[in-house]
């Protein structure tokens, strides 16, 4: 792995965990609640709309990483690496 990629990778490893929280919250959101809400709700709905919610944040990450994978390949086939 290039330098380049090295610190494209690091980059996108410590933005996940606040990017991740975002997606939550906003799935959350959607539903009428909020991660603060969680606790003082049934176990049972609160592991729920965690589960969905991660699900949710899951897939999202998943597009944005296909999105920037596609954009390094754009980037080096017309500009070089």
């Amino acid at each position: 792995m290039s330098t380049n990629e090295n610190s494209h990778a690091e980059i996108s490893e410590e933005a996940h965990p606040p990017l991740e929280i975002i997606l939550l919250e906003t799935y959350l959101k959607e539903k009428g609640y909020s991660l603060e809400e969680l606790p003082g709700l049934p176990e049972e709905e609160s592991r729920l709309l965690m589960k969905e919610a991660a699900t949710y944040a899951t897939s999202r990450l998943a597009e944005v990483e296909v999105s920037a994978h596609l954009m390094q390949i754009l980037h080096n086939a017309y500009i070089g690496d």
